[in-house]
């Protein structure tokens, strides 16, 4: 059945099934081509015929994940130049329901509104609007030449926010009831929104999984990269010389610089970027990004907006296992990467954190994890400890049987599960068959009372440091992990 409704820039028509009204491919801002290419956004053009709004629009330019992980992710790619655009679920398109917004993963260079796993489907079922987003990524949208124009994937996710406050009461949400969330870079996002000035007022709640504030590029090295990028393309480092290079050459290069700074991880080269080995991220700017998130929401950057965030317990087992990494990691290795993360004690820390690993690789992942995803998580949480909203924090621990258990608890794990799109395509080449419905349903259940009420079903973090388990022993913990936790006091 069609639906039609009127949102500022004009009629459009989506489709209603089994209870859920979706509205597909709707553009938020100006195709970011021809004179407008990675540049800030502007409002999308208005329409007076009634526009369809029952496919997925184009998707932003972007390579494929690279082997192994185009085998574990169903990515889509769908050209066109409208591809600013976002999806909305919602139960029908009368009332003032809570608002949860989308903001997709995938390291700053991949994903999409689209994926199947993000369908908003359940949450429209249970009485939330879910709305899902585009937002360039990689040199289009992380690109900084210094000429005050960086961070335009953060704008245009500003700018999506914004729609969403102009437009989500035609589709029967609240614009005052905006819950943001997100996944890995998706997460990031949430938390430099979170402390960014310019974000202010256009939510009123937060979800990060697995992604916090801690990592953002100077504006130094951010340039560095872009005039690595300019030279490898054989143009100047500027903007417009940049833009000009036909975009399948772009994402070509970016891709191989990606890779190599991937594999040789040079700090005295690349900065921050060896370490987290993002090489498009938000950039501190001075006014979307004033400063690193993490130090923005210690000086009280969104302290009254509810936060839930979490990690899974296996992140980088994702980046470490299906590649053969885990097992290139020596004895020798895991010491001198524990060293360059700045401990005083090694033999304390390896100690620690290999008891009960399979082998040295094991013990590096479990660091890495803890370093990348679930300090930062517990230091955002502590950050915010006494302020006017509280913060929830959730751990995952289902393991799954996907490529003979090689996976764990996972990176990006976690997300069928909290959309409750286990049956998706592409949701087993992760969980495997047969993964547990009652967990999602479980996981699901918890993030729909936090948009709805900022409250999960579990206590704050504060004080106790209590922790929601996902997917193994006890509903809660407090401070599990404590003694590792412990070993990162002045490092992070």
């Amino acid at each position: 059945m069609k639906i039609t409704v009127d949102i500022r820039q004009g009629p459009l028509e989506g489709s209603s099934s089994r209870g859920v009204v979706r509205f597909l491919g709707v553009p938020y801002a100006a195709a970011p081509f021809g004179p407008r290419r990675m540049l800030p956004p502007i409002a999308a053009p208005s329409w007076s015929e009634t526009r369809d709004a029952t496919r997925f629009g184009p998707t932003v330019p972007k390579s494929p994940y690279p082997s192994p992980y185009n085998e574990l992710f169903d990515e889509p790619t769908i050209p066109g130049e409208e591809c600013l655009n976002l999806n909305v679920w919602t139960p029908g398109t009368a009332g003032d329901r809570p608002v949860f917004v989308w903001i997709h993963g995938g390291a700053f260079v991949n994903g999409s509104g689209a994926v199947p796993q993000y369908d908003g489907s359940a949450f429209a079922r249970d009485g939330v609007v879910a709305v899902t987003i585009n937002y360039r990524l990689g040199a289009d949208g992380f690109l900084d030449t210094g000429d005050g124009n960086t961070n335009v994937g953060l704008l245009d996710q500003i700018a999506a926010l914004e729609w969403v406050r102009d437009n989500i009461e035609a589709f029967g949400g609240d614009p005052s009831r905006v819950t943001i969330g997100g996944e890995s870079a998706g997460a990031m996002s949430v938390a430099t929104l979170l402390a960014s000035p310019m974000a202010a007022g256009l939510f009123s709640g937060a979800i990060m999984q697995s992604g916090a504030g801690h990592h953002a590029l100077s504006a130094a090295t951010a340039q560095k990269v872009a005039g690595e990028l300019a030279t490898r393309l054989g143009v100047g480092a500027t903007r417009n010389s940049i833009a000009e290079v036909p975009l399948e050459a772009l994402l070509e290069t970016q891709a191989a610089l990606s890779a190599e700074i991937q594999t040789s991880g040079d700090p005295e080269r690349w900065g921050e970027v060896a370490a987290n080995l993002m090489p498009f991220e938000p950039v501190i700017d001075g006014s979307v990004v004033p400063t690193l998130p993490i130090e923005g929401i210690r000086s009280g950057s969104g302290a009254a907006v509810p936060v839930l965030l979490g990690t899974n317990r296996d992140e980088n087992l994702l980046f470490m296992a299906p590649s053969g990494a885990l097992d290139m990691i020596s004895e020798d290795v895991l010491r001198f990467a524990v060293a360059r993360y700045g401990f005083g004690d090694v033999d304390s820390v390896v100690a620690a954190y290999g008891e009960g690993q399979a082998s040295p690789g094991h013990t590096m992942a479990a660091i890495s994890t803890d370093w990348m995803f679930r300090i930062p998580a517990i230091r955002l949480a502590e950050a915010r400890d006494g302020g006017p909203a509280p913060s929830y924090l959730y751990e995952f621990r289902w393991e799954s049987p996907a490529r003979n258990g090689i996976l764990g608890a996972c990176h990006a794990l976690e997300l069928p599960f909290v959309f409750e799109t286990l049956g998706t395509p592409g949701a087993e080449l992760m969980t495997g068959p047969d993964a547990p419905l009652g967990l999602a349903e479980e996981m699901h259940r918890c993030w729909v009372r936090f948009i709805e009420e900022a409250d999960p079903g579990w206590a704050p973090y504060s004080r106790s440091r209590t922790v929601r388990i996902f997917g193994g022993g006890d509903p809660t913990e407090q401070d599990p992990g404590a003694e590792r936790r412990e070993l990162w006091q002045g490092l992070r």
